[in-house]
């Protein structure tokens, strides 16, 4: 697997100044964070090929997109359930698996043969996002989307996930943002490696008997901060009505 077109830094640094201007459009994020990957997808995948779960993973290829866009299926797990509490996190975040999807697409150029593994295990982190969203706990606010970058970051490095991590401390100069960084790479590092946790045998369990499966100790109730509220006190300019 090559890394030749996994460094480009002239793409990183124009999805960064664009990240720091809107840092809802996750197109630049997975932009910023393919442009950097380096070495990133052979360190994961290395670790999906050590592990027991991770053979099973690559062996058997599970999909777990069209679990996640099941709404009915979800919504008929019992109460207090993984797959209960991750449609509820999309919910009240106005968003779906499928738009994740949508913007990878939109932002990434596509290094691997869609066939390979190395696609599977990118497209599966990608499906799972929302997944450590909701086992952390962590909202999908600008703290919450920040601080998980860091918690994935202790799991496996990637240096653009940790230039993401550094635009919103240099943007967003807020002691409560770092503060919240340096839990989420304390709790990453403490966790059970998440990349290959079998989710799909995990949604209908009950959330507190995942979290401690995962070793994940979810993040304290916090006040979010959302990019509405930083435009309206100047800290980010105006979307353009573009």
């Amino acid at each position: 697997m090559s890394t030749e077109s996994t460094f480009d830094l002239s793409r990183a640094l124009r999805a960064a100044r664009a990240l720091a201007a809107d840092p809802d459009d996750t197109r630049h994020v997975f932009t910023l964070i393919e442009s950097l990957s380096w070495r990133t997808n052979e360190r994961l995948l290395a670790g999906y090929r050590r592990d027991p779960e991770g053979r099973r993973l690559l062996r058997e290829r599970p999909q777990l997109l069209p679990r996640l866009c099941d709404r009915a299926g979800l919504a008929a797990m019992p109460e207090g359930s993984l797959g209960r509490a991750y449609l509820a996190f999309v919910d009240s975040e106005g968003i779906t698996a499928d738009g994740l999807v949508e913007a990878s697409l939109e932002g990434q150029r596509g290094l691997h043969d869609p066939d390979s593994e190395a696609a599977y295990v990118g497209s599966r982190m990608r499906d799972t996002h929302d997944l450590w969203h909701t086992v952390t706990g962590y909202k999908g606010d600008i703290i919450g989307e920040v601080s998980l970058l860091a918690f994935s970051n202790a799991q496996i490095w990637n240096p653009g996930v940790s230039v993401v991590v550094g635009v919103g401390v240099l943007k967003i100069r807020e002691l409560r943002l770092a503060r919240s960084i340096a839990r989420g790479r304390r709790q990453g590092l403490r966790a059970a490696w998440l990349p290959v946790a079998p989710w799909e045998r995990l949604l209908p369990l009950p959330l507190n008997a995942v979290r401690a499966r995962l070793r994940v100790v979810p993040t304290a109730p916090y006040v979010e901060m959302r990019s509405s509220e930083l435009r309206a006190t100047g800290v980010l300019e105006p979307r353009s009505a573009a």
